[in-house]
C-alpha cells in the first residue's frame, strides 16, 4: 500500500475490556473511506484473545486483524456485511513497542487519534505525558499537536484519582467520552449497542456514520425493534 496522500486516523486499543467497541469503529473509519493506523498494546491482546477467542500476534497481523475486524459482538463472523465498502487492507498496523513508527512524530501526518476502549491505567499514562509504548507516546504527539484526540473511556466505577486525570485530559483539548450505550435507538442486539458507542467516537471525531439512530424529538420511538 502506497503512502502517497494517506492521512489516516490513528485507532490506539488499550487493555480494558471492550475490544468490540475498536472493531466497530475501525470498521466505521473504513465504511467512511478513511484510512486507519492501528496500535494495539499489549495488554489489550489478552483482553483481544478473551473476548473472542483469537490472538492478536504482530506475526501475523494481517490475518488476525481480518479475523478480528470481522467479528461481531455476539460472536457472528459476518459483522463487515454491515459496513459496505470497508476495506482491512486501508489499515496499518503498527506494534506498540516501536517507538520510532510514524504515529511517534508530530511530522507525520494524520487526521487524529482516538483510544478505545482507554483502560485507567492508559488514561493515566497518556494524562502524565508518559510515552512507555507507541498508544502514549501518538496520544501525547496528537495533543501537542492539537488535533482530535477522543477518548473513549471503560471502566467503572471510577476513582478520584481517575477523574482527575480524565479531566486534565479534558483540558488538554482530548474529548473525554465514556463507553456509555444508550437505550433510545430501539437495540434489540449486543452489537447495537456496541455500534452506538462507536457511533458516538465517530461523532466526536466528526466521521460520518449510520450506525445508529439519532434522536429525533419524539418520544416512544425506541422500543424494541429493529434499527433502520
Amino acid at each position: 500500500m502506497s503512502d502517497t496522500g494517506r492521512v489516516p486516523w490513528i485507532v490506539g486499543v488499550s487493555g480494558a475490556s471492550g475490544t468490540p467497541y475498536a472493531a466497530a469503529v475501525v470498521r466505521g473509519l473504513l465504511s467512511a473511506g478513511e484510512d486507519v493506523d492501528l496500535v494495539v498494546s499489549r495488554a489489550s491482546r489478552l483482553t483481544i484473545l478473551d473476548e473472542t477467542g483469537h490472538p492478536f500476534r504482530d506475526a501475523h497481523a494481517e490475518a488476525d486483524l481480518r479475523r478480528w475486524l470481522a467479528r461481531g459482538a455476539d460472536g457472528s463472523p459476518d459483522a463487515f456485511k454491515a459496513e459496505p465498502g470497508a476495506d482491512p487492507a486501508r489499515v496499518r498496523h503498527w506494534p506498540p513497542g516501536d517507538l520510532a513508527a510514524g504515529p511517534s512524530s508530530g511530522s507525520y501526518p494524520v487526521k487524529g487519534m482516538v483510544i478505545v476502549p482507554a483502560s485507567t491505567a492508559c488514561v493515566a499514562g497518556v494524562a502524565l505525558g508518559l510515552s512507555k509504548d507507541l498508544l502514549q507516546r501518538a496520544a501525547s504527539v496528537t495533543l501537542k499537536e492539537r488535533r482530535p484526540l477522543v477518548v473513549a473511556v471503560r471502566e467503572t466505577p471510577l476513582s478520584g484519582q481517575t477523574l482527575r486525570h480524565l479531566v486534565t485530559l479534558d483540558e488538554a483539548g482530548a474529548v473525554v467520552l465514556p463507553a456509555s450505550p444508550a437505550f433510545y435507538a430501539g437495540a434489540r442486539h449486543i452489537q447495537d449497542l456496541v455500534d452506538f458507542v462507536a457511533g458516538r467516537v465517530l461523532d466526536a471525531a466528526g466521521v460520518p456514520h449510520q450506525l445508529y439512530r439519532r434522536w429525533e424529538g419524539e418520544l416512544g420511538r425506541g422500543g424494541v425493534g429493529p434499527m433502520p
